[in-house]
């Protein structure tokens, strides 16, 4: 069919079809107008109204557009744009025979110019990137179990076999030499499903370039910017710009093997909460990580602790709230030698209550994790990257790991691991990935917006006929996005903290007796003697609530203590107890318990006296602490919480 465009300096006809692409139709009329740019828009009203989008999906036909329509051609910019438009329609119509040989031969000679332009530039980009790689694998600081890694060799060694052997103890062959450690046999024996990630980078650098040329990169959903040949999307969108369509694979490796927790009672602690109130809970884990001896060249995620931040839960639910303490929480773990390694949750329905059984929810019939739970945890390892020297940007992947507590086939109590793949990561990045409404085991890519644009993005699985196909992600299974980690607790319980019989209410516990004041900080320290200061500061609880107490925060005189209790040095943990600012909170834990017992003898006298007494002498009382009114009889301040 014909379309007429008519434009400021003429009519001209663009020959095209019905089944094209309207991209196809702007890059016609480009060539016929012979315009200097892109710049331009196409309406089928003269008032610029129903404009003509272009893109490689939306065909002519899906567009409303017949044969003999009109289109009107408006360009977006009205300077140079405009005048140089008009300059080369005039000039071709005053002489047009004259300058068709000249303009032959400028176009050639401007296409080779352009080709070796883009040939030099190609390799100068080329050479410009290796060298970035090269800085950026020099200046990446690795975490230091993968500094260990990278030291071992990390071949599996196997001892002689007494039937196919037929050398002396010196020598190796093909039936004793040691193994790769992304041998898939092995793997296969020992039930690893999935390599470890030092191991995958040992089998990309295993061949004659050691790894030169090997290179990480994540994948990316979004346009590129800088493209000056067609408007901006949603404008216009090419080739160059535009991001490849994803295909989605189930990762081969991961980045952590396993998840430890040093003993039992980090756990039950942690599911205090939902023992007492039935609402669901999440946690940050803190601890660090370790070579995994069970897997080749693995990684381990030990856990010392636990820190609960402010959240609303319920039943069915768990919401986080902002937290102001989160960066005082992590400097204090890293003075303590932790960093935040994973998170976990609870999900847990009781079934009888009586014999302590919770209902088996998640297996293969329903869902492992959820979509809300992939794409929060995906948000939670781009948070937290991997540092690696074999990625352009010095970051790939995360260590960062997901524990969900909840029922296993005996209706029992279990927790089970996960972390979510690279591509996963890239795409809830990217803010691609949504969940659907009524399925939780589905997520869905979204569709490209005037506000985004958004590749498609594919899987594979088997139909029918057990043929592998490939299917759009709407929706997209969630399982082609995890990889299970195992949780374990040693056979042996480990505590990097001190075993206190008496634990310190956890934080942002809105519970009554859960609740962190001074009063519950007396109270603690009371239980423990002046020999065992190491021992009731050996509480990462304890540690967050003295660095932010309201009347006297100690957070920057905590390193000497961090340093002992860390260090397990108890003559230096007893000379920090004796430093000025420790000497002034136990003063006020002093002053507030001999407060309380004049109060306790002073009610025992008022009880001899008349009703009418005590209870005036008790309506309203000022705190000695904070000056603060009570109008109230209760024995602790409504405002610093010190006993009368």
């Amino acid at each position: 069919m014909i379309i007429r465009i008519q434009s400021p300096n003429g009519t001209k006809r663009v020959e095209v079809k019905p089944t094209e692409s309207t991209k196809s139709l702007f890059e016609k009329v480009h060539e016929a107008f012979e315009l200097p740019s892109f710049r331009f828009a196409l309406y089928l009203s003269r008032d610029k109204k129903n404009e003509v989008v272009s893109s490689p999906r939306k065909t002519l036909k899906g567009s409303k557009l017949n044969h003999g329509d009109m289109l009107f051609l408006h360009m977006l910019d009205d300077g140079g744009g405009c005048s140089k438009e008009k300059k080369v329609i005039k000039g071709s119509l005053a002489d047009a025979s004259s300058t068709t040989q000249n303009a032959s031969k400028t176009a050639a000679v401007a296409s080779t110019s352009q080709a070796v332009a883009s040939t030099s530039t190609s390799q100068q980009a080329a050479s410009t990137n290796q060298q970035v790689a090269s800085s950026v694998k020099s200046k990446v600081e690795e975490d230091e179990v993968d500094r260990i890694l990278a030291k071992e060799d990390g071949r599996i060694p196997r001892k002689l076999n007494p039937q196919l052997c037929r050398h002396g103890t010196n020598s190796k062959c093909v039936h004793c030499i040691p193994l790769d450690p992304w041998d898939e046999n092995y793997l296969k024996e020992q039930n690893i499903k999935h390599i470890s990630f030092n191991s995958y980078l040992r089998k990309l650098t295993s061949g004659v370039d050691k790894g030169k040329f090997v290179t990480l990169d994540d994948i990316s959903c979004k346009i590129k910017g800088g493209c000056k040949e067609h408007p901006p999307w949603p404008k216009g969108i090419c080739s160059k710009c535009q991001p490849s369509a994803i295909t989605l694979n189930r990762q081969s490796y991961r980045h952590v093997d396993n998840v430890m927790f040093e003993n039992p009672s980090l756990v039950e602690r942690f599911l205090n909460y939902w023992r007492v109130t039935g609402h669901q809970r999440m946690g940050f884990l803190y601890g660090h990580y370790e070579p995994h001896l069970d897997v080749p060249l693995g990684i381990k995620a030990t856990v010392a602790a636990v820190y609960e931040p402010p959240q609303e839960g319920s039943r069915d639910h768990v919401k986080l709230l902002p937290d102001p303490k989160k960066e005082i929480v992590d400097e204090i773990a890293e003075g303590l030698g932790l960093r935040c390694v994973g998170w976990i949750f609870t999900d847990l329905v009781p079934l009888d209550a009586n014999n302590g059984t919770v209902r088996y929810l998640r297996h293969a019939g329903t869902y492992f994790l959820s979509a809300h739970e992939v794409i929060t945890a995906a948000h939670f390892q781009n948070l937290h990257p991997n540092p690696c020297r074999f990625s352009p940007e010095g970051k790939y992947g995360s260590k960062f790991v997901t524990v969900i507590v909840t029922g296993d086939q005996n209706n029992q109590v279990h927790m089970e691991g996960y972390q979510v793949s690279n591509q996963c990561q890239s795409v809830v990045r990217d803010k691609c990935l949504i969940p659907t409404k009524d399925a939780p085991e589905l997520a869905y890519i979204k569709e490209s917006s005037a506000e985004q644009y958004v590749p498609d993005v594919y899987f594979k699985e088997k139909d029918q006929y057990n043929n592998e196909v490939v299917r759009l992600g709407r929706p997209l299974p969630v399982e082609y996005l995890l990889l299970d980690c195992p949780v374990s607790t040693p056979n042996e319980p480990v505590y990097s903290f001190a075993v206190n019989e008496a634990n310190f209410p956890v934080a942002n516990r809105m519970v009554e007796g859960h609740l962190q004041d001074f009063s519950a900080l007396a109270s603690y320290l009371s239980k423990f003697s002046n020999d065992q200061f190491l021992e009731a500061m050996s509480d990462l609880h304890v540690l967050i609530y003295i660095a932010t107490m309201d009347m006297l925060p100690l957070r920057e005189y905590l390193g000497p203590l961090l340093r002992a209790v860390r260090e397990r040095d108890r003559s230096a943990a007893l000379e920090w107890k004796r430093s000025d600012h420790w000497g002034t909170v136990e003063q006020l834990v002093m002053a507030s318990g001999a407060q309380s017992g004049s109060s306790s003898a002073a009610a025992d006298v008022a009880g001899s006296g008349t009703g009418q007494a005590a209870a005036a002498s008790t309506s309203s009382w000022t705190c000695q602490h904070c000056t603060f009114i009570n109008q109230t009889a209760s024995e602790n301040c409504d405002m610093c919480h010190l006993p009368q």
